[in-house]
């Protein structure tokens, strides 16, 4: 099962590689990952989605705390939340074929951003599925290029899932097993 979790770090160089390192070192294959500035000035928010069960899901939140620079981590999995991926799609589009996926692209509700003389740049937001379906309409007309940027998700409602501001708060809440020996 596909689990998203959310990791708050401290913006500093090396960040990125020792959190995508503990996966390695796991065996954990990051399906998806987004990194980008959060409300907060210093910290960032990591966005990965991994391919493992509940388990192993609460086993990557226990060693992920071990990193110093982690914050938080919230696995948004099963609470309502809300997910988006962004993706660049160039086509490539001349005479009859350009009124065609200009017709597509305000079906899948994307936006046209760059025109050339034989291709058009198609941007849309979505779900992995929207995505995929709008990719597979325009393929027979050539897709040029392509650039996705994975999954950003974000909990509904007023507040995270977890206030947590520490990993001593948070794993004081954690399951009363230990979660943390053993690798994948």
């Amino acid at each position: 099962m596909l689990h998203t979790l959310a990791i708050y770090v401290d913006n500093k160089p090396g960040v990125l590689n020792r959190v995508a390192s503990l996966f390695r070192r796991r065996a954990f294959n990051i399906e998806s990952l987004t990194v980008g500035h959060t409300e907060t000035p210093g910290v960032s928010r990591m966005t990965v989605v991994v391919d493992t069960d509940e388990y192993g899901a609460r086993r990557l939140e226990a060693h992920l705390y071990k990193v110093v620079p982690v914050r938080r981590v919230e696995n948004i999995t099963a609470v309502p939340s809300i997910a988006r991926d962004l993706a660049l799609i160039k086509v490539s589009a001349t005479g009859e074929a350009r009124t065609q996926v200009m017709q597509l692209v305000d079906v899948y509700r994307a936006r046209i951003i760059d025109v050339s003389p034989d291709s058009l740049v198609v941007e849309t937001t979505g779900t992995e599925d929207k995505i995929d379906s709008l990719v597979e309409v325009l393929r027979p007309y050539g897709v040029v290029e392509m650039v996705r940027t994975g999954r950003i998700a974000m909990a509904r409602g007023s507040g995270t899932v977890e206030k947590a501001s520490s990993p001593r708060s948070a794993q004081a809440s954690a399951p009363s097993h230990d979660v943390s020996s053993g690798s994948v």
